[in-house]
């Protein structure tokens, strides 16, 4: 009995849906399992898996240093070794696969994660933190698994490698994973700590992929700004024949490519002198015709992988990088109707042809009408075959294609609809046959004279048989794909062999050279995967063959990431790279530093990972170069000592407002130049970046234009948070020049001295919900903008009440949002406003979305969020109320409290006097003391958000929630004792703010 306890084998996958399938494969061969939550388990083995990456790297305690310490003096932080933390969002998991690592009948672990770098990196993490201290200690073996179905992993399982032979792999994962943490941490420190030096905190992030992604956009936008168009001709012409008339356009068979100027085209020519002469001189004249016709084939474009489907859905439907995988996560893991969507291959395994048969046979049977038909036609003609193009092992890597699986989905939403019909009809189409066409080439010769001619090309292009095409409807000559611009690939009339033509109609048309196109995330994307083709040494290039800048399933949140960071903006389906961008290559360049943003050194790395992983090179050696680079690009940024960076700087048009001398751009300031632009100027002078948001050239062309500019959000304050506000240039009398200040609204001048405020030009937005006592009431206040806020007119003095009775005030900007009028107005008229989706919290800076309602037992504006799709279990406490509840800090941004009357702002009842304070519930500071334990009480949705769900002991949910608010940092500043809630701890406090005495209460109320 004993021998049969100690001889199980814990398998651990990367996904809960590859273990599904492992199970399906074992089972034939080694009895039925029985399904756990997170695992399944036979008297042989326990398969469970990770979800992705469960745990990642950080530097020990004693070597990390937190934000507000970036300075030099604690850079290169370079450890001696990683300690390693759970990734919070999969807390519950990794503790699961932990507990079954550590279970005493489990003597045998099999690393069953994908096959490749990734899913080496992702099990040695795991089996590393389940040991902890010490090794776990526990054979490993590695299951190799580039096919799913139920033979390939029976095969794998016969076919196990050895710990030893995934060493070099092992190494080579780790090796990038520590690389990555070295140089982007570093970096990115070093690169604040570089423009922090004038004060403040100007956030600077760097990393191995973002920012040679971020160069590749750059430099296409400098490529823009220095573009100079010109003018250019083209000779469009009509030839009439015997059955009609055709188009045609005037080229020069003698022209030769320019490798110095790609815009000389054989069909353009550079004055219209030129253009004129030709049009004047075939006018009217007879022409022979000569043509060449011939069938050609177009095949399908391969398989989806992740990339190429979002640049595909970016094309068809704007949809981003990050919406399109998304949605395909969803359809993978909710819907289970694709395969697993975060890969880089575009071909399948060669053991799949019978899935693939399958799948067309649940697709010709599926309710999807418009496809249903395509699917039987292929079955009936025998169309899918184990075709290399398709079906090929050494296509495929980790994962393989993006294709549907053999469950039909149901309850699609119309985002969801449109991604999955985009992977079934290239799914399909790859099987079908290729399209055929007819390609004619017509050249029109005009002779004016013996000694002169000139030519004129017409294609056609013609669709014989649609074969794949089919399948999108391109089954007319008009939707043929890459029509020629003016011919849509329409049939051409004939021409009769030796028949003349004569040249009806011919004019020049004038066109101007244009700019490249800016990136989008469709050819961002395609920029991003085909970098390594850039590369220009030959090994690194061949390293980074099919690799590219970042993988397939990071691609889209290195985008999000750069216009998160202000780097980016999205414009339309236009990413535009910002000043900041636009500063940092110059600082790379500038310190010498300029590899972070080469997609060489990608290459350099992937060239040397490879090395390792073929035992050619080892960690130590691999590392120590990384540890070197980090130590070098920390020592240049230090130890800089110019004044500026060398650049391509701006020279302003707006003048000096001090002198009205010439302004010029360096790369920290722009700094009066005198008149000449060359003189040491009157000392006007201000920083290119205030408060962490760099300004746009054209903003401060506009700036000292106006002396004004905003609201501009960006804004960061030196806690790091964020802000919105507006900033003037106003003449300082102590140093007898201008300056920039930020300008929050002057509305506190008027209270400090008295100076009477006449509202008497504006329109109310409606009563005071503070002092108001009912419609139409003459002592009830009314509500005005003043300075940056919404105020009662009896906050302030006014002519009519000199002397202030009311302290009703809500900002105009609240925590980002921009709150109109018409919001106002609502909220006074309804007691809130509609669903506002820009605040952004102070403590998390992750936005979020409330509506602005008056709380009148508090006595001022507050939030209301609006009811969670996820409300809580039937067993739980009865949740807080959150009709009115936000953190102290944003209370204070939204408006000014004082006594408050307890009033319907809705109703605007009168209420024949000030109603009695509800009565606050208060908990002696002895109470805890009292309170029994709730051994193995479930917590409430609420709760379980903060300190996780499962049974729990009250004293536990107590360490809990402090270690919480410890780690968030929410005890108030002023007061110890007492705890502001953030976006979480609201749903549980019920109220902005409790005291410490208060938790073994609340705590109870969440537990079941």
């Amino acid at each position: 009995m004993k021998n049969v306890v100690l001889n199980k084998t814990l398998v651990i996958a990367e996904k809960p849906s590859v273990a599904q399938d492992i199970v399906r494969a074992l089972t034939p061969l080694a009895g039925k399992f029985e399904k756990h939550d997170e695992y399944f388990e036979n008297d042989t083995y326990v398969v469970s898996s990770a979800v992705g990456h469960l745990v990642e790297i950080q530097a020990p305690e004693e070597f990390d240093v937190k934000r507000g310490k970036w300075s030099f003096a604690h850079l290169p932080v370079i450890p001696p070794h990683f300690d390693l933390k759970p990734v919070d969002k999969t807390k519950t998991r990794l503790n699961a696969v932990v507990r079954l690592a550590k279970r005493k009948d489990v003597d045998k672990l099999i690393n069953a994660c994908d096959a490749g770098r990734e899913g080496e990196l992702i099990f040695r993490l795991i089996e590393q933190y389940a040991g902890g201290a010490k090794p776990l200690g526990k054979p490993v073996s590695r299951l190799w698994l580039q096919s799913m179905t139920p033979q390939a992993i029976r095969d794998g399982f016969g076919a196990l490698r050895t710990d030893k032979q995934m060493q070099p792999l092992a190494d080579a994962a780790r090796c990038r994973s520590e690389a990555d943490w070295l140089v982007g941490i570093n970096g990115t420190r070093a690169m604040t700590a570089f423009n922090s030096r004038d004060g403040g905190f100007f956030l600077t992030t760097v990393g191995r992929v973002q920012t040679p992604t971020l160069s590749v956009v750059v430099e296409r936008e400098e490529q823009i700004r220095s573009f100079i168009s010109r003018d250019y001709w083209e000779i469009h012409a009509s030839f009439a024949a015997q059955a009609g008339t055709y188009p045609a356009k005037w080229f020069d068979p003698q022209h030769k490519r320019d490798v110095d100027d790609a815009e000389k085209r054989a069909d353009r020519v550079w004055t219209h002198r030129e253009a004129q002469a030709i049009a004047d001189a075939v006018r009217g004249q007879p022409a022979t015709v000569t043509e060449e016709s011939k069938p050609t084939m177009q095949a399908s474009p391969l398989l989806f992988d992740l990339t190429s489907l979002q640049r595909e859905a970016n094309g068809k439907f704007g949809f981003s990088a990050k919406t399109t995988l998304s949605i395909a996560q969803s359809l993978y893991e909710r819907h289970k109707a694709l395969t697993y969507p975060r890969t880089d291959s575009r071909a399948l395994p060669e053991d799949y042809v019978p899935v693939v048969k399958e799948t067309f046979e649940m697709l010709s049977s599926s309710g999807m009408k418009h496809l249903a038909p395509f699917a039987a036609t292929a079955i009936k003609g025998g169309y899918v075959k184990p075709t290399k193009r398709v079906f090929d092992n050494a296509k495929v890597s980790d994962h393989f294609a993006i294709i549907p699986t053999l469950q039909a989905p149901h309850g699609l939403s119309e985002a969801e609809q449109k991604i999955y019909d985009l992977v079934v009809r290239r799914f399909m189409a790859v099987f079908f046959p290729s399209a055929e066409y007819q390609v004619t080439t017509r050249i029109t010769t005009v002779a004016p004279t013996a000694t002169i001619k000139h030519n004129f090309k017409t294609e056609g292009k013609v669709l014989v048989k649609p074969g794949w095409l089919a399948i999108y409807g391109k089954e007319a000559a008009d939707e043929v794909l890459d029509a020629k611009d003016g011919d849509k690939g329409q049939s051409l009339v004939p021409v009769q062999p030796g028949e003349k033509v004569r040249t009806e109609t011919v004019e020049p048309k004038g066109l101007k050279t244009r700019p490249p196109a800016r990136y989008s995330e469709a050819t961002l994307l395609g920029a991003m995967e085909g970098a390594g083709k850039t590369v220009e040494d030959d090994e690194l290039r061949e390293a980074m063959q099919e690799k590219g800048l970042g993988t397939p399933a990071t691609r889209s949140s290195i985008i999000e990431g750069l216009i998160a960071e202000k780097y980016m903006l999205r414009e339309g389906r236009e990413l535009i790279p910002t000043a900041k961008a636009f500063q940092l290559m110059t600082l790379l360049r500038g310190l010498g530093v300029e590899e972070l943003s080469k997609a060489e050194l990608t290459g350099e790395w992937e060239y040397k990972l490879n090395q390792m992983e073929h035992g050619k090179l080892s960690r130590a050696t691999f590392m120590a170069e990384i540890a070197a680079m980090t130590e070098r690009m920390v020592r240049l940024a230090k130890e800089y000592d110019r004044d500026t960076i060398p650049g391509d700087y701006a020279t302003l048009h707006a003048p000096c407002p001090n002198c009205g001398g010439i302004v010029k751009e360096n790369y920290r300031r722009y700094t009066c130049t005198g008149k000449s632009g060359n003189e040491e100027g009157c000392g006007f002078s201000f920083g290119k970046t205030p408060a962490g948001r760099t300004f746009e050239v054209a903003e401060v062309e506009q700036f000292l234009r106006d002396r004004r500019i905003g609201p501009l959000d960006g804004f960061r304050s030196k806690a790091g948070w964020p802000f919105t506000a507006e900033m003037v240039i106003k003449f300082d009398e102590e140093t007898k020049n201008y300056k920039l200040e930020f300008d929050f609204g002057d509305d506190k001048k008027g209270e400090e001295s008295g100076e009477i405020i006449d509202f008497s030009a504006q329109e109310s937005l409606g009563t005071c919900p503070k002092c108001g006592t009912g419609t139409g009431n003459a002592a009830g206040g009314r509500v005005f903008e003043h300075g940056k806020n919404y105020v009662c007119d009896k906050s302030v003095p006014t002519l009519a009440q000199p002397t202030p009775s009311c302290d009703f005030k809500t900002g105009q900007i609240i925590l980002q949002q921009p709150i109109e009028r018409a919001q106002m107005q609502k909220l006074l008229n309804t007691g809130k406003t509609d669903l506002l989706d820009k605040f952004v919290s102070m403590r998390t800076r992750r936005a979020f979305k409330a509506m602005l309602a008056w709380d009148a037992e508090a006595g001022k504006v507050n939030f209301e969020f609006a009811p969670s799709k996820f409300p809580p279990r039937k067993t739980a406490g009865k949740p807080p109320a959150r009709s009115s509840v936000a953190t102290k800090k944003v209370a204070t941004k939204a408006t000014t409290t004082g006594t408050s009357t307890k009033r319907t702002p809705a109703k605007k009842a009168a209420t024949g006097g000030a109603a009695p304070k509800a009565a606050a519930k208060t908990v002696k500071p002895k109470t805890p003391r009292k309170t029994t334990a709730a051994t193995g009480k479930l917590p409430s949705a609420e709760l379980a958000a903060v300190i996780g769900a499962g049974p729990v002991a009250r004293t536990e949910v107590i360490k809990k929630l402090w270690d919480y608010i410890k780690a968030n940092g929410l005890q108030d500043a002023t007061n110890k004792r007492a705890i502001n809630a953030d976006a979480n701890l609201l749903a549980v406090f019920g109220k902005p703010q409790v005291t410490m005495f208060e938790l073994a209460g609340i705590a109870g109320k969440h537990l079941s």
